[in-house]
């Protein structure tokens, strides 16, 4: 039987870089806060245990994590190896694996953190486990001096030689170790170093002091890259949505101009779909089968069914559900609108807090008035009713199936199956009336010019 696991995570920063007053974990990539991506992760391992290290704006990852770890405080900030005892407490009585991962650390695959406990756990039994990799730029880095996979030196860039600089494998920062082991290790560590912090990667150095033996297992840069400021940020969500694009067109969806296509962490989306240029995907967006999604569209906590025509220049608003072969046109927005198979709506319209049957046709420049300045009201529209161009459909209403309603009309009340209703004012004709009104303002403008 494996050991239970604890996932301890720093996160008490106070992230300066990001001039921001949200914390620097909670920045989204793809839609999706840092620190959640991260637990996400952990969370497919089933730990026993999470706790998340707090301490500037401690308040915002407590209502972020809505009850889902532990909260530990670090105050005042005396370095990581400080951060991690914070946890002791909150894992009293816990005897198992932990790992030591960061907040700004978004994208480290459940299955890197499982490679962490499987060499903890090998024959050799090493104390820690250091995950470590080669970057193209070693830059500021803490160096991980090795021979083989055992560890024999772990050393800040700070207070590295000249020759341990040269070394290209570098300290991700994250580690793995038993937890008798781990706060036994950091009992003994002292802040004697450059900067006059508590080093967690002294644990690596004391642990081979006694005899002991730590190991290392390597992985892709991109799995432990941090971020520290709006420009990684950046750099972040757009390798993130480079890999997402191949992984879509890998799986078998169409992307026309890929680099202008923006997915969230959860849009799914079935075979064969067709996604023209400077298409954006929010959050909560399911794409079925055989679905064309045209240029400029926005869509965000939508489902869009089998066989379905999107845009150009939609927006499709969170509860929007498209039944088989819908369509939605240009410059069309829906929210919280059901529409049943083939209705459509081609043009200008809002739909909002509809429900609109099989084969209804919406016209160009209907809307659903839902909101009366207090309260949100339905519309329900019947199977193959005919909403002629430019009505306003007054909420509650109900409109029957197979009905009409006339362009230009403000309905108000119910209209019955087959009914056509009319809400027009009268059209009044006066013959000779406008060339008797040009007659008398030709001859007014050309007085006022003699005058």
């Amino acid at each position: 039987m494996s050991n239970p696991i604890a996932a301890i995570v720093l996160a008490a920063g106070r992230g300066t870089r990001m001039k921001s007053d949200l914390h620097k974990v909670l920045h989204p990539i793809a839609g999706r806060p840092m620190l959640l991506h991260l637990m996400a992760s952990i969370d497919e391992l089933a730990p026993a245990r999470k706790v998340v290290i707090v301490g500037d704006k401690a308040g915002q990852l407590e209502a972020a994590l809505a009850g889902s770890a532990d909260l530990a405080v670090q105050e005042p900030q005396l370095g990581t190896g400080h951060a991690v005892q914070q946890a002791e407490n909150a894992l009293a009585g816990f005897d198992g694996d932990v790992l030591i991962l960061y907040g700004d650390v978004p994208f480290v695959p459940a299955a890197t953190m499982r490679a962490m406990l499987d060499r903890l756990n090998a024959e050799d039994r090493p104390a820690v486990v250091v995950l470590a990799f080669e970057p193209a730029d070693a830059q500021q880095y803490g160096r991980v001096i090795t021979e083989g996979d055992r560890v024999v030196k772990m050393v800040e860039h700070k207070d590295a030689t000249e020759a341990e600089r040269a070394v290209r494998l570098c300290n991700s920062g994250l580690m793995a170790a038993r937890s008798a082991d781990l706060f036994a290790l950091l009992a003994r560590v002292t802040d004697d170093n450059a900067a006059k912090e508590y080093y967690l990667v002294d644990i690596v150095n004391i642990a081979n002091a006694d005899g002991r033996r730590c190991a290392v297992v390597v992985t892709d840069p991109h799995d432990v890259a941090g971020v520290n400021s709006r420009g990684e940020l950046a750099a972040m969500e757009g390798e993130w949505q480079a890999r997402r694009r191949a992984r879509a067109m890998a799986d078998g969806a169409s992307l026309i101009a890929p680099d202008t296509v923006w997915f969230a962490w959860d849009t799914e989306l079935g075979r064969d779909v067709l996604i023209e240029p400077n298409v954006f995907f929010g959050p909560g967006a399911k794409i079925a089968d055989n679905v064309k999604i045209r240029a400029n569209c926005h869509i965000e906590g939508a489902i869009v069914g089998t066989g379905c025509e999107v845009g150009p220049f939609a927006r499709l608003r969170p509860g929007t559900v498209l039944g088989e072969k819908a369509k939605i046109g240009n410059f069309v927005e829906t929210k919280k609108a059901v529409l049943g198979d083939g209705a459509k709506a081609n043009h200008l319209t809002y739909l909002g807090d509809v429900t609109v049957g099989a084969g209804a046709n919406i016209g160009a420049g209907t809307i659903t008035c839902n909101y009366d300045g207090y309260f949100k009201y339905r519309t329900e529209i019947g199977e193959r009713a005919f909403i002629g161009s430019n009505s306003a459909l007054v909420a509650p209403v109900k409109i029957g199936a197979d009905a009409i309603v006339a362009a230009g009309s403000a309905v108000t009340r119910d209209v019955a199956d087959g009914e056509l209703r009319l809400v027009r004012g009268e059209q009044l004709v006066k013959p000779g009336w406008a060339d008797r009104f040009h007659d008398a303002m030709r001859k007014k403008k050309a007085a006022e010019k003699k005058a």
